[in-house]
């Protein structure tokens, strides 16, 4: 089947897993590459350039935005922020399957450059257990708690322009169902476009 690695294109409110998933996900599958996003902000202490961000100029960053080198930007708290495009184009080509967590503003924006990502939306149970998660945390004040819950109900409420929907009620049941998903967009016939010419016009068995 295809030789070429997906987009994918990964969302969903603070409290829903994601982190998790994607951990689980990428140590079930070594195929997986996590996308680093780009910066302009300074690294804070523990940060690695290359692993955490790509730590980059303001000037550096204008210029490969207005090149169309980044999949999405914005602007958050007076710093930018974007997805580079190249890195991304050069794990697909070798065939590795490419997960962008990003919000869903971002999402829009990568999924009108890139119409064949792949997008999943990562959903908790219910507003219910998303509170709880996230007051089990007991890092974060009552405001705060607040603004993330008002905030999960605005992207929630955006959330159906993406392919796919998740419920994360157990992890290893959430990785499961992307891992199903990947494999499934993977034997999409618009994938495979040279499979059945191949398979026409030479003797050898297609895999």
């Amino acid at each position: 089947m295809t030789n070429n690695g997906l987009l994918i294109v990964f969302s969903g409110p603070s409290g829903a897993g994601k982190d998790t998933i994607l951990k689980r996900l990428m140590e079930k599958n070594p195929n997986i590459r996590l996308s680093v996003s780009a910066t302009t902000r300074r690294p804070r202490t523990g940060e690695a350039n290359g692993t955490d961000y790509f730590f980059i100029s303001k000037e550096k960053f204008e210029v490969m935005n207005a090149g169309g080198e980044m999949l999405e930007s914005a602007q958050y708290c007076g710093n930018c922020y974007g997805t580079p495009a190249a890195p991304i184009r050069r794990w697909c080509s070798e065939g590795c399957d490419v997960i962008l967590e990003i919000e869903v503003q971002g999402g829009r924006q990568v999924q009108q450059k890139c119409p064949d990502a792949v997008s999943i939306f990562i959903l908790p149970p219910s507003m219910d257990v998303l509170e709880r998660r996230l007051r089990s945390r007991g890092t974060e004040e009552e405001s705060v708690i607040q603004k993330r819950l008002e905030k999960a109900r605005e992207e929630i409420a955006e959330s159906s322009h993406y392919d796919y929907y998740v419920i994360n009620d157990t992890v290893d049941d959430a990785v499961e169902k992307i891992n199903r998903i990947i494999c499934a967009e993977k034997q999409k016939v618009h994938r495979n476009a040279n499979l059945i010419e191949r398979m026409l016009n030479h003797a050898e068995t297609i895999c």
